[in-house]
C-alpha cells in the first residue's frame, strides 16, 4: 500500500468523493470484506460490495485474497493507498494556472502554485513507477512565529534575497545532460487549531 496516491482520472476522483466510498476508503486501510464493512459503515453487505465494486474498477483498492464460506467466495480487500490526493488533472478545464496572475503575495496565486505541485508531481510519480526508478525530490516543512508583521516581511526579503542568490549560483542554462528542476518556496499563516 502507498502512502499517497494522486488521483487524475476524473471518473476516479468522482468515485472517491462520494461520502460512503470514502469512508470504505479509510477503512480499507486495512484489508476488509463487504461483510466487516457493512457493519462499519451501517449498509448491507450488498450495497457495500457495489460500492466496492465501483472502487475497484477505477484502481482505488484492490483484491488481497479470496476466502471460501460455504457456497459464497468472500473477498477481501485493500485501499491502494493510505490517503489520497485529487489532482488538477481531473478538473482539467478549470483547473488552476499560475501563470494567469503571478502575485507573489495572492494567496490564490499560492494555491496554484500548490495545485500544479501537485499535478507535476502526481505525473512524476506515475512516470517513475511506471520505469520502476526512484524520484529524486526534496521538500523542507517548517514553522516559524513572528514577532511582527515587520518581522514577517524582513524573513520573506532575506528568504527571497538567498533564494535567488542560489538559484544565480547553481543554475547552468547550457549544462548539457542537465534536467530542470521546480522550487516552490511558500509562506503563509498556520490556521489556528481549535
Amino acid at each position: 500500500m502507498l502512502e499517497v496516491a494522486v488521483i487524475e482520472d476524473p471518473a476516479a476522483a468522482e468515485v472517491s468523493l462520494d461520502p460512503v466510498r470514502a469512508k470504505l476508503l479509510a477503512a480499507l486501510a486495512e484489508p476488509g470484506s463487504a461483510t466487516s464493512l457493512a457493519a462499519q459503515v451501517g449498509l448491507a453487505r450488498q450495497k457495500v460490495n457495489y460500492h466496492l465494486r465501483a472502487l475497484e474498477r477505477h484502481g482505488l483498492i484492490e483484491l488481497v485474497e479470496e476466502r471460501r464460506k460455504g457456497n459464497v467466495t468472500e473477498r477481501v480487500m485493500q485501499a491502494t493507498a493510505a490517503s489520497y490526493v485529487i489532482s488538477p488533472s481531473a478538473l482539467a478545464d478549470v483547473a488552476p494556472d499560475p501563470s494567469r496572475a503571478p502575485d507573489q503575495l495572492s494567496a490564490r496565486w499560492l494555491l496554484s502554485l500548490a495545485a500544479r505541485l501537485v499535478r507535476e508531481v502526481g505525473d512524476l510519480i506515475a512516470g517513475a513507477a511506471a520505469a520502476r526508478q526512484r524520484l529524486a525530490t526534496y521538500a523542507i516543512d517548517a514553522e516559524i512565529r513572528f514577532a511582527s508583521a515587520a518581522e514577517r516581511a524582513a524573513f520573506a526579503e532575506e528568504l527571497g534575497t538567498s533564494v535567488k542568490s542560489l538559484v544565480a549560483k547553481y543554475h547552468d542554462d547550457k549544462a548539457e545532460g542537465g534536467r530542470r528542476h521546480r522550487l516552490v518556496v511558500a509562506l503563509h499563516p498556520k490556521k489556528k487549531e481549535k
